[in-house]
């Protein structure tokens, strides 16, 4: 199904999600997102951002709330058991990287790209192998595809995974904070990679502390702060003339944008 253009590809609402009767994360967040937008998500640490991607690919369990995917449920809450219920076709059309590569060691650059839609979706090596080859090509990394990750730099590494997560064909893709733990000279080749992406309409949803990317790659730019929404607008209007003065406190404080 193609969502319509008043249909969100993505609702986030009422998401409740605790670690403990002490550590309350999101404290009934609302997000919506269309299709073909890039919503960047910034906001203070434990503010609950990496947490909302972690629920998006449903690799966290939720106290309260729902999300639906494309028109269609995918994450609930099972009224009186407190067991999160999670549509596993949906998920499969969500693809995320994570800030840590999570390449397989024994694997070759080829062999981590093709092994989950062999085993996933049963396609034949040679035809992943070729989409593969592709992709590799696409992201600047030819040369590369019969090494192990061991002998790739970190930036290649990350486009690798980018590459890795894109052989699924995700409607769209979550980047949990993928430049943070590069060198400064390798952060442009990802975030080169990303914006590629961007210009051909990939819906993502992008955490990040890195404010230049932010104001560059954004549709959208939401600021989380306490578990909830502080702010939501345009990326000039949220990094560069913030309504809240919450959001233009850690703006101003914490991640200044030069200009």
């Amino acid at each position: 199904m193609v969502p319509s253009a008043t249909q969100p590809l993505v609702k986030v609402a009422g998401l409740h999600k605790s670690y403990g009767p002490q550590i309350q994360v999101l404290k009934g967040l609302d997000i919506e997102m269309k299709p073909g937008e890039r919503l960047v998500v910034i906001g203070p640490s434990g503010g609950g951002k990496s947490t909302l991607l972690r629920v998006m690919m449903g690799l966290e369990q939720i106290d309260k709330g729902c999300v639906m995917f494309d028109g269609k449920p995918y994450i609930s809450v099972k009224e009186g058991q407190h067991k999160t219920l999670i549509d596993t076709a949906v998920r499969r059309e969500i693809g995320m990287v994570f800030q840590h590569y999570t390449l397989f060691p024994h694997l070759n650059v080829v062999e981590n790209l093709i092994l989950a839609p062999c085993k996933v979706r049963g396609e034949g090596k040679r035809q992943a192998t070729e989409r593969a080859e592709g992709l590799l090509a696409r992201f600047g990394l030819s040369a590369k595809t019969r090494v192990y990750p061991s002998q790739l730099s970190g930036g290649q590494k990350q486009r690798v995974a980018i590459a890795r997560a894109l052989m699924l064909e995700p409607k769209l893709m979550l980047f949990d904070e993928v430049t943070s733990a590069l060198d400064p000279e390798l952060v442009a080749e990802v975030e080169q990679v990303i914006m590629q992406l961007a210009g051909q309409n990939m819906p993502m949803m992008i955490v990040t502390h890195d404010m230049w990317f932010a104001k560059h790659i954004a549709s959208r730019v939401v600021f989380c702060a306490g578990g909830v929404v502080v702010e939501d607008g345009p990326p000039e209007q949220v990094l560069g003339s913030p309504l809240c003065a919450r959001t233009k406190e850690f703006i101003d404080r914490v991640f200044h944008i030069r200009q």
